[in-house]
């Protein structure tokens, strides 16, 4: 079939108009990046419904998201649901005591389903068995949180080397997302900051939550000036820290007191941001609703 200079002109043009619709919706969102969601936050819908969901998450306006399970789907079933939304899943969550036993079958899904990050979305004990609380007992997370040392920061920050060399190796890169146990004071020392200083910068990067570090008493703006080469990613999470309830529960972007727009400028001041992903894990209105409150909040941000 031969195409004609006409035809080629309408497919030029329309491919031009369509890098331009991408670019626009890119410049609606802080630093020109695209939207991501964070799938923990639609945990109670995916398993029922996982197409429709990421379609519903794509018409918020989202175009990427970060895994936090995989609903037992295999890579390719996986990735196959994501292109058929128009979702790209950047990077997925995992624990660092699954990583440490399943890393390559972790790696391997990875690959398959497209990955660019594999981010441990909580530390371990070094020695787990000097926790004498069992984890179905009441006050367990509690009792873990107060259980970390020194040591233990020290023990997990080498492991993170270890994965990170071999995440490297498959062509893609080792985060650590942060709670709040990071930033509880040892000797004087805040663990995050220690994490920091002994892994290496070639093999560990970090995806802030915003959210928990701001619950947590500390400024994102001032890690994010203070380790700008080093947090390439955020969560971008809310909470009422003026009227704090217990259990303290994360709410829509906007709702809170979270304010994110000297977040966006420092980070853009610093110039390494890569991805953000909304997390809201608690709501108080339709879950669908909600991201499309947060997608909006994000839209308002000019930086």
């Amino acid at each position: 079939m031969t195409t004609t200079r006409r035809d080629f002109l309408k497919l030029a043009g329309a491919a031009s108009l369509a890098a331009l619709a991408f670019r626009d919706a890119l410049d609606a969102y802080p630093l020109g990046l695209p939207l991501g969601l964070q799938l923990y936050s639609l945990r109670e819908l995916l398993p029922k419904d996982f197409d429709g969901t990421l379609k519903a998450i794509s018409g918020a306006g989202y175009t990427e998201v970060e895994a936090a399970g995989y609903y037992a789907m295999s890579a390719p079933d996986f990735k196959q649901s994501m292109d058929a939304a128009g979702l790209h899943c950047v990077s997925g969550h995992y624990p660092l005591d699954m990583l440490q036993p399943q890393l390559e079958a972790i790696l391997d899904y990875a690959k398959q389903a497209g990955l660019q990050y594999i981010v441990c979305s909580s530390p371990s004990l070094k020695d787990p068995s000097r926790l004498k609380v069992s984890p179905k007992e009441p006050g367990y997370h509690e009792a873990w949180v107060q259980a970390f040392t020194l040591d233990d920061w020290k023990w997990n920050a080498e492991a993170y080397n270890q994965i990170g060399q071999r995440v490297k190796g498959y062509g893609m890169k080792f985060g650590y997302h942060n709670h709040t146990t990071e930033f509880r004071k040892l000797k004087n020392t805040v663990p995050y900051d220690e994490l920091i200083r002994l892994t290496d910068p070639e093999l560990v990067t970090f995806e802030m939550d915003c959210g928990w570090v701001a619950v947590a008493g500390y400024s994102p703006v001032e890690y994010l000036t203070k380790y700008s080469t080093r947090i390439s990613m955020l969560h971008v999470k809310d909470f009422d820290l003026k009227n704090r309830k217990e259990p303290l529960q994360s709410t829509e972007l906007g709702h809170g007191t979270i304010d994110y727009r000297p977040i966006f400028e420092a980070a853009k001041k610093g110039g390494h941001l890569t991805h953000y992903f909304v997390e809201q894990e608690e709501f108080d209105m339709p879950p669908l609703d909600a991201i499309k409150v947060d997608a909006e909040y994000m839209q308002s941000l000019k930086v």
